[in-house]
């Protein structure tokens, strides 16, 4: 059985075996005679960077209580500028446009007990944001780090320290 996935499969209940297709280790239903793909779930995030500083939100999901930007699943008929702009409105109170956006990285991430994660980030200008950020939906707390408390921080998501230090570098006006 591949590690991390399912051992039955979903279209028919039936107890999978392990195959060698495409080059790679895959569980099949013999069943249904199809191989059962472990592919990632798209999310979409927003980094909203003011001068030298980034937002982050205190997460309530897992992994719960680390800092991450805020982001979400799609939805199945969701563009993920959209889906990044209604994970921002949901888990800190701010809105912006879309088109506002700016396309700023994507990352994979595989969690130990979940499924992996395709995450695709945009940065935003603060001026391009209207509200206050207050923790809405998935956080606890939602507010701005510069670079240096990003040093000071032990509770971040990992994989993430150093796309939130670019961001600020990157997109952030530190005068």
């Amino acid at each position: 059985m591949v590690t991390g996935s399912p051992n039955h499969c979903p279209s028919c209940g039936a107890s999978l075996s392990t195959v060698r297709l495409e080059g790679r280790e895959r569980n099949y239903c013999d069943a249904c005679e199809m191989p059962i793909y472990r592919n990632p779930k798209p999310a979409a995030g927003v980094l909203v960077v003011d001068r030298d500083s980034v937002l982050l939100i205190r997460r309530t999901n897992p992994p719960v209580g680390m800092w991450s930007l805020p982001a979400g699943f799609l939805e199945v008929d969701e563009p993920p500028a959209a889906a990044a702009v209604r994970e921002l409105s949901e888990e800190t109170g701010l809105s912006t446009r879309s088109t506002a956006l700016t396309l700023f990285d994507t990352a994979f991430v595989d969690p130990d007990e979940a499924p992996p994660v395709l995450i695709v980030a945009y940065a935003v200008d603060r001026a391009e944001t209207s509200g206050d950020p207050v923790a809405g939906s998935d956080a606890d707390d939602a507010r701005f780090f510069t670079d240096e408390q990003l040093s000071d921080l032990d509770a971040i998501e990992p994989g993430y320290r150093e796309m939130f230090r670019r961001a600020i570098r990157d997109f952030g006006d530190p005068a």
